[in-house]
C-alpha cells in the first residue's frame, strides 16, 4: 500500500466572531499529521479549524475520482483523524483522491436561538462543510482529482450533513455526484426551527456557562466573542454533556430558511431533492452507546421515549411498548436479558427501540423514498458484525472496515475477508457509483444489487458479517456479505415511518 498525503491543508476561516467561513490564500502547515483536534472539552482548541487533508495514491496519473469524507460526532465532537482515509484510498483496487476536513462544531458551529438567527449564524458548522466542497472544486485538479467526479461519504453527524446537503435543493449537484451515507439520515433527528423553546432553553444554559447570561440580548454576541475560546468550548461541552447520552442534545442543525429550509420529510415529500446514486446503511445495534445501560424498570422505558418524542400521543408510546415487548410481563420478549452482562433488565429492549428510531428506520427511509422518486441507483446496507457481547453491531463499527484498516483485517482470516469486501464494495462505488463495478482482489462477491421500492422484488439489502462474533469473544465466522430480502425489523419501522416528522414538533 502507497499512497501521499497533503496533511493539514489551511484554509483560514475568519471565524474568531462566529461569523461565517471566508476563504483567503491556501497554505500548507505540516506534513505529518492529520488534521488538528477541535473539540469541546479540549483546552487546545480553537475556532479557527478548518483545515483539509488530501491523500492521492503514489504515482496516479490523470484526473481521478475524488471522495470527501465528512467527520461525525453528534456535532460535538469528533475531527477528520478519526477516519483512516489514506488506508482506504492505499488499498483500494483503482486509484482516486480523498479529503478529508475539520469543521465547527458545538456551539461554535451549530448555536441555533433568536440571537444566533439575528446575527445570520445558524449553521455554521455546515456552511463550513460547503466552504470545503467548494474547495475541492476550485483546487482538486492540483492533485490529481477530477472534480466532475467527487463522492461525499460520511458516517453519524456526517451522514446527516450528507444527507441535508442532498435535501438542499437549491445547492444543487455541482458540488458533489455520488454519495455513502452510513447510520445517519436528514430524518434520522429531530430538526427544530432555530427558535423552538428547546433551542431557546439551551441558548440560555450556554451563555450562562460561559458568563454572559447577565448582558442585555442586544450585548449577548459581543460578550460571547470577548470570552477565551477556552470558555466557549468548555460551556459548549458542559450544556451537551448535560443532555447526553440520551435524547434531546445541544447544538444541532436547525431549520434556518437557507441550507435546511423546511422539515427533511417534507423535502421528501416535495420530490425535489439532489438526485444521485446513493449508498447507505446501518448497524444491527444502532442505539448502543445512546440509552442507559442501568434501565431496570419498564415505567423508565416509557418515560425515555415520552422525554425524547413530547409530541407523541399516549397512544404512540403505547404502540411503542407493544412493538417492544417488555420482559418485565413477557417471558417470551426478544428483548429478555440473557447476557451475563453489567445492564438493567429493559437495556436491550430500549437499545432496540431508539436505534430504530433514530438510525436504522430513517436510513432504510431514505433508500425507500431515494429509490422510488430518482432514477439513479440506491444500494442499503445492514452491517452485523458483532464487535462486543454488549454493544453487538454497533454504532460506527463498520468505519475501520471500510478503510482496511489494520487493526481489523489483522484479527483474522475472516475479519480480513469482511474488512476487505466492504472496502471493495465502498470503493468501487466511489470510482465508478456502483459497488459492483471494480472487482480486482474480491471479485467473487455477491452482486449488490440496487434497492428498489417500487417493485416487490427489489427490497434487496446487503448484510456484512451476520454470524460472527470473534471479537466479542465468541467462534463463529459468519458470512461475509449476502444479498437478502430487506425484512429485518420491517413492522417496527412501519411505524415509526408514520410518525416521520413528529418529533420535528415540541
Amino acid at each position: 500500500m502507497h499512497s501521499e498525503g497533503f496533511l493539514m491543508l489551511y484554509l483560514r476561516l475568519e471565524t474568531g466572531d462566529f461569523a461565517e467561513p471566508s476563504q483567503l490564500a491556501l497554505r500548507t502547515i505540516s506534513f505529518t499529521r492529520v488534521g488538528s483536534v477541535h473539540v469541546p472539552g479540549d483546552a487546545t482548541s480553537s475556532e479557527d479549524c478548518l483545515t483539509v487533508n488530501v491523500f492521492r495514491p503514489h504515482g496516479a496519473k490523470g484526473k481521478l475520482p475524488v471522495a470527501v469524507y465528512v467527520h461525525g460526532g453528534a456535532y460535538n465532537r469528533g475531527t477528520a483523524s478519526m477516519h483512516n482515509t489514506a488506508s482506504m484510498v492505499g488499498w483500494s483496487e483503482k486509484p482516486f483522491v480523498a479529503v478529508s476536513f475539520n469543521y465547527r462544531i458545538g456551539a461554535l458551529g451549530f448555536l441555533p436561538s433568536t440571537v444566533s438567527a439575528q446575527e445570520g449564524i445558524l449553521n455554521l458548522g455546515l456552511h463550513d462543510q460547503i466552504l470545503a466542497f467548494k474547495w475541492v472544486q476550485e483546487n482538486i485538479e492540483a492533485f490529481g482529482g477530477d472534480p466532475s467526479q467527487v463522492t461525499l461519504i460520511g458516517l453519524s453527524a456526517g451522514a446527516h450533513s450528507i444527507a441535508h446537503h442532498i435535501m438542499n435543493y437549491d445547492l444543487g449537484t455541482s458540488l458533489f455526484h455520488r454519495a455513502v451515507i452510513e447510520s445517519g439520515a436528514a430524518t434520522s433527528r429531530a430538526v427544530h426551527p432555530y427558535d423552538a423553546q428547546l433551542h431557546e432553553t439551551q441558548f440560555q444554559e450556554f451563555i450562562t456557562e460561559a458568563g454572559c447570561n447577565d448582558r442585555p440580548q442586544s450585548e449577548t454576541m459581543n460578550c460571547l466573542r470577548s470570552q477565551p475560546s477556552s470558555t466557549v468550548i468548555n460551556a459548549s461541552f458542559t450544556v451537551f454533556d448535560r443532555y447526553n447520552p440520551s435524547v434531546r442534545w445541544a447544538f444541532q442543525p436547525v431549520i434556518d430558511g437557507d441550507l435546511i429550509k423546511r422539515r427533511p420529510i417534507d423535502a421528501w415529500r416535495s420530490g425535489k431533492w439532489n438526485k444521485m446514486p446513493i449508498l447507505t446503511g446501518f448497524n444491527t445495534n444502532e442505539g448502543t452507546y445512546y440509552v442507559p445501560s442501568a434501565m431496570s424498570q419498564s415505567s423508565e422505558f416509557t418515560s425515555f421515549f415520552r422525554t425524547l418524542l413530547p409530541a407523541y400521543s399516549d397512544k404512540d408510546l403505547k404502540t411503542i411498548d407493544e412493538l417492544y415487548p417488555d420482559p418485565a410481563v413477557d417471558p417470551s420478549s426478544p428483548y429478555l436479558e440473557t447476557r451475563n452482562i453489567p445492564v438493567g433488565p429493559q437495556y436491550k429492549r430500549v437499545e432496540a427501540a431508539y436505534g430504530h428510531y433514530a438510525y436504522a428506520c430513517p436510513v432504510r427511509q431514505t433508500a425507500t423514498l431515494a429509490s422510488a422518486g430518482q432514477e439513479e441507483p440506491v444500494f442499503l446496507y445492514r452491517w452485523a458484525l458483532n464487535k462486543t457481547v454488549q454493544g453487538g453491531a454497533n454504532h460506527g463499527d463498520q468505519m475501520a472496515y471500510e478503510t482496511f484498516n489494520p487493526e481489523v483485517r489483522g484479527i483474522s482470516t475472516s475479519q480480513e475477508e469482511i474488512a476487505g469486501t466492504f472496502h471493495a464494495y465502498i470503493t468501487s462505488f466511489i470510482v465508478a457509483g456502483d459497488p459492483n463495478t471494480v472487482r480486482g482482489q474480491y471479485e467473487n462477491r455477491t452482486v449488490w444489487k440496487p434497492y428498489d421500492a417500487s417493485v416487490a422484488s427489489g427490497h434487496k439489502i446487503m448484510v456484512f458479517g451476520e454470524g460472527n462474533d470473534e471479537r466479542a469473544g465468541g467462534s463463529g465466522t459468519g458470512v461475509a456479505a449476502q444479498l437478502v430480502e430487506d425484512e429485518w425489523s420491517r413492522r417496527e419501522c412501519d411505524f415509526w415511518w408514520t410518525k416521520a416528522g413528529i418529533s420535528d414538533v415540541e
